[in-house]
């Protein structure tokens, strides 16, 4: 049975299942028949993964959700990331109170008590070999966080929403916050573009101003986090002048 509260927003749908593979898997055989936004969720994923394909551990009472997105535009899609760090923020925030500290560290990660509570990863459909549509895969940790031994080194630690803030959250009523909050800023960068997103996500930002280090496959840089320019991409102040970074994992 589909979720449906007061609050969905118009348009979208929603397909829940048990245990699968990955949404991310599922959100691939929709690519040619794409009639709106979908939700797909599942209770457990025995083939959960991250950037760059890591293994993204995955016990039963937390979030894993897909939303499958039409959009045919490349470069726009990617800053549906910034939509979903900020749509994460606040459905977060609605379940736990203003108690616990939220903040979003790119490209994609949500901290919560500068732990990682979630984390958005984007991948493009393509139908005939051109793009129809983004799956936008969102994992969050409702009620459990992987073990520190089982994160990459160096990497954020994890926390859950239970274990930092006592909130009790069903994978369900987070969904119902999600939603909704999607929508509406999914509505304002379609009406207003990127720039309102981009400042609202440069305001809850981890480590903007500090020095933080971004590791490319072929090279590391370090620098002074500036901003994020009119394209998402991270703007580091290095000692050899301004450096442009498309894609990396940043450490801190």
């Amino acid at each position: 049975m589909s979720t449906r509260t007061a609050d969905w927003p118009q348009g979208y749908g929603h397909q829940p299942f048990g245990e699968v593979t990955s949404t991310l898997d599922l959100a691939r055989a929709h690519a040619g028949h794409l009639t709106g936004p979908l939700w797909i969720t599942a209770t457990a994923q025995t083939a959960s993964r991250g950037r760059r394909g890591r293994p993204w551990v995955a016990p039963v009472g937390n979030f894993y959700g897909t939303l499958v997105l039409p959009c045919a535009d490349p470069a726009r899609a990617a800053l549906r990331s910034f939509v979903a760090a900020l749509t994460l923020r606040d459905a977060l925030r609605r379940v736990m109170g203003q108690g616990p500290d939220l903040a979003l560290k790119w490209p994609n990660d949500v901290l919560l008590n500068k732990g990682k509570v979630a984390g958005i990863l984007l991948e493009s459909l393509t139908d005939g070999g051109r793009m129809s549509g983004i799956a936008i895969g969102i994992g969050v940790n409702l009620v459990a966080a992987p073990a520190l031994d089982q994160v990459e080194p160096g990497a954020t630690y994890p926390v859950s929403v239970k274990g930092e803030s006592g909130a009790d959250v069903t994978p369900e009523a987070f969904l119902a916050e999600l939603a909704p909050a999607f929508a509406r800023y999914e509505a304002q960068l379609t009406t207003q573009g990127f720039a309102p997103i981009r400042a609202a996500w440069l305001d809850a930002a981890a480590r903007l101003g500090e020095t933080v280090t971004a590791r490319l496959p072929q090279d590391e840089v370090t620098g002074r986090f500036e901003t994020i320019d009119e394209t998402g991409y991270l703007i580091l102040q290095t000692a050899h002048g301004l450096r442009r970074i498309a894609a990396a994992d940043v450490y801190f």
